[in-house]
């Protein structure tokens, strides 16, 4: 008869195991996991407390402990009749990652993790800055438009205080649109921006549930403080370290206790996570390259043809 092996979920809802019955009684005993503890093996529908199997586990401890510690716990087996038995039960131990753990339905935790580096996150950068700036200019230049149009007809919308306060008002704009955008979209369904949703990846909780709206808020309000007030050099190190830390954290996640993965990470089908970058990446970081490229050749362009006219 083939021994059972067994996997159990961890204080931070992650996938432990395989470990023999006998291995599962002797964390028991030491107080390493309790009777509420989520445990799984191959032919179980989901997740259950390791109360339901304590009659069952005893047998494999010779002092019956397991039995005796939880009175009046009754063992559960699967039926092999039940209308999941063949349709949903996985085909080897290494399947429990289809059963969820995590309080969010959503959410399989214990499988492979592929964490988005810094290139994926660049490109996700480049289509979301097109994005907000276009949604910000769309605000923004119908404003100075019609502020413009005030001051030809004899308004003092331009005068000194009008002019601060326009520009203000602008740079305001310019930070309320991304921060509600970003807010919105990593906390929606897709968990992902309209740029992150085009490379292939999305942001997690540490443990892989949703974000919040507010933590989402939160994560794009860390990101522009720790940019605006190091003076660019928080944007530096968040380069460095979403490329070389072990789970490609930015500032902003590491503060927030975020995470930014592939799509299929935390899912039933973590098979389908690709650790390349794929055509769409490639393509956006030879046009985003491409435009940034132009710019400075224009900025050295303005400074050098009038120095050299004179």
């Amino acid at each position: 008869m083939t021994m059972s092996m067994w996997y159990y979920a961890d204080a931070d809802h992650a996938r432990q195991g395989p470990v023999d019955a006998a291995e599962l009684v002797r964390l028991r005993l030491q107080g390493r996991l309790a009777w509420e503890t989520l445990v799984w093996r191959e032919g179980m529908a989901d997740w259950q407390p390791m109360r339901d199997f304590a009659a069952e586990l005893a047998q494999a401890d010779d002092r019956g402990a397991a039995a005796t510690a939880a009175p009046g716990a009754v063992a559960t087996q699967p039926h092999a009749d039940a209308p999941w038995a063949e349709a949903d039960a996985p085909a080897s131990p290494y399947a429990p990652p289809t059963a969820p753990v995590s309080d969010d339905v959503s959410v399989v935790a214990g499988g492979e993790v592929v964490h988005a580096g810094f290139w994926k996150r660049f490109a996700a950068m480049v289509i979301d800055g097109l994005v907000t700036a276009a949604a910000s200019w769309a605000v923004q230049i119908p404003l100075f438009v019609l502020a413009g149009a005030a001051g030809a007809m004899g308004g003092d919308l331009l005068s000194t205080g009008g002019s601060v306060g326009l520009i203000v008002l602008s740079y305001a704009i310019g930070i309320v649109i991304p921060l509600f955008y970003f807010a919105w979209m990593h906390s929606s369904a897709s968990q992902a921006s309209l740029g992150k949703l085009a490379v292939g990846i999305k942001v997690t909780r540490g443990s892989g549930e949703r974000i919040s709206f507010w933590r989402a808020f939160g994560r794009y309000a860390a990101y522009f403080l720790t940019v605006l007030f190091s003076f660019g050099i928080g944007g530096v190190v968040s380069a460095f370290t979403t490329g070389l830390s072990e789970r490609r954290q930015a500032l902003h996640d590491m503060i927030c206790d975020t995470l930014v993965v592939d799509k299929w990470a935390f899912t039933d089908r973590p098979d389908l996570q690709r650790r390349e970058l794929g055509v769409v990446t490639w393509v956006i970081l030879i046009l985003g390259l491409g435009l940034l490229g132009l710019a400075l050749l224009g900025i050295v362009a303005a400074i050098a043809i009038p120095a050299m006219s004179r």
